[in-house]
């Protein structure tokens, strides 16, 4: 009997340690070397595979586009030039790596484009390239765009980009998956964590710019979905100047009727961060600030999360953002779904993804899928600080027929998306 000592353990685990017959370890051998020589064969160009056969090379098109962001309150936040696309090349080369074994080859034909790029021309040059499936991280203009040319049935489209609930709702379509959340199941994913700690009372502050008024609906409409009430609003100033006047201007901004959490809606940074430990009464802040509900993390940790973030901090030098994730997942679901489906067809693909066979292993405790009434991920959501996770919703006691994750968003029921 041996004695092994696991590092983090306290006490000595005995386990037995016999060793194999030398004929189990020959044959374990062999059937390895096989393997490896049957893998090697199904490369494209590799020697000793059949002759004439070469494996097929499903082509992915990636379309990003800078924008000009308004100045924020941070310059430490600011997004990476290679936000999506890292995400995208890694889940790639984790297709490559399966398709080693399924005989399928994956390419990623990118289009990255400048501020004043066409979205029109660049989703041509895609179709011309053979690409039968476009991960986007377009913003909701760009990706408008980008539906007028591709929304033709010529290609799926994977919003890894857009927020915008009304994709998943009067603007949603045939062709269109989403793998980013929509703002309605953030702010659902924080309304259960803060209803079950009984914080039902909300002040809501909410910034200038159009995607802030878009998340600050998305909040009232889950104060509305699951028992929470807006007891205050406000509307920031563009005029305050927040950077010199904090200490004096936040304390009388946020001279309200009693409240629980304040929630902030400033997508851009522009405020938020200096609301924290300067409200006239001691409260905590919640929203695009303070704890804040995201699609992926640095700090998310288990259920296998470290690994994907070890290999993607290797890669890309830098930790996963949210749209990295999206994008990966994209490029993951069609790797997925040609593997199972033995087949490059986007038509068969798209029939896949939204078929009940359909899972996603994402790394968040659960596999994810999406809906086949508007197309979204289904998905965990994260309640994050700078450096922590708080919890994962959905929460519980949320319960659902079907599955809690439809809990996060738009429910069939409710749902206004006619594709």
């Amino acid at each position: 009997m041996r004695h092994w000592r696991w590092p983090a353990l306290a006490e000595t685990v005995k386990v037995p340690c016999r060793r194999p017959p030398l004929r189990l370890v020959m044959a374990s051998v062999a059937f390895a070397l096989a393997a490896l020589a049957g893998a090697a064969a199904a490369e494209p160009g590799a020697a000793g595979g059949q002759a004439g056969r070469t494996t097929p090379v499903i082509r992915i098109g990636y379309l990003s586009q800078a924008v000009e962001r308004p100045p924020g309150l941070s310059t430490l936040e600011v997004p990476p030039e290679d936000e999506g696309l890292q995400g995208a090349r890694l889940a790639i080369a984790d297709n490559n790596t399966t398709g080693r074994f399924t005989g399928q080859t994956f390419a990623l034909v990118e289009r990255v484009l400048p501020v004043d790029g066409d979205v029109a021309a660049a989703s041509s040059s895609l179709a011309d390239d053979g690409v039968g499936y476009v991960v986007s991280t377009l913003n909701g203009a760009g990706l408008d765009r980008l539906l007028a040319v591709a929304g033709a049935g010529r290609a799926l489209v994977f919003n890894a980009g857009a927020p915008d609930d009304r994709f998943r709702r009067g603007d949603c379509r045939a062709g269109l998956l989403h793998t980013l959340p929509s703002r309605a199941m953030l702010a659902d994913a924080l309304a259960q964590y803060l209803i079950r700690k009984n914080w039902k009372r909300w002040f809501l502050v909410t910034g200038p710019e159009e995607g802030d008024a878009l998340y600050a609906a998305a909040v009232r409409r889950a104060a509305g979905r699951f028992g929470g009430r807006i007891v205050a609003e406000k509307t920031w100033s563009e005029a305050l100047d927040i950077r010199r006047t904090a200490e004096a201007e936040i304390p009388v901004f946020t001279q309200v009727a009693d409240y629980d959490i304040l929630i902030v809606a400033d997508e851009i940074g522009f405020f938020g961060e200096y609301l924290p430990y300067r409200t006239w009464q001691p409260r905590p802040v919640a929203g695009t600030q303070g704890l804040t509900p995201v699609a992926w993390d640095r700090n998310l940790e288990q259920w296998g999360a470290r690994q994907l973030q070890s290999r993607f901090q290797r890669q890309a030098g830098r930790p996963m953002t949210a749209v990295d994730y999206a994008a990966w997942a994209a490029v993951r679901s069609i790797g997925e779904a040609t593997a199972r489906t033995s087949s490059a067809d986007s038509a068969t693909v798209a029939a896949y993804l939204s078929g009940d066979a359909f899972a996603l292993a994402g790394f968040k405790g659960l596999t994810l899928s999406y809906r086949p009434w508007d197309g979204q991920l289904r998905q965990p959501i994260a309640l994050v600080t700078a450096r922590a996770v708080v919890s994962m919703s959905p929460q519980e006691g949320f319960l659902h027929p079907l599955t809690t994750l439809d809990t996060l968003g738009d429910d069939r029921a409710e749902s206004e998306c006619k594709r």
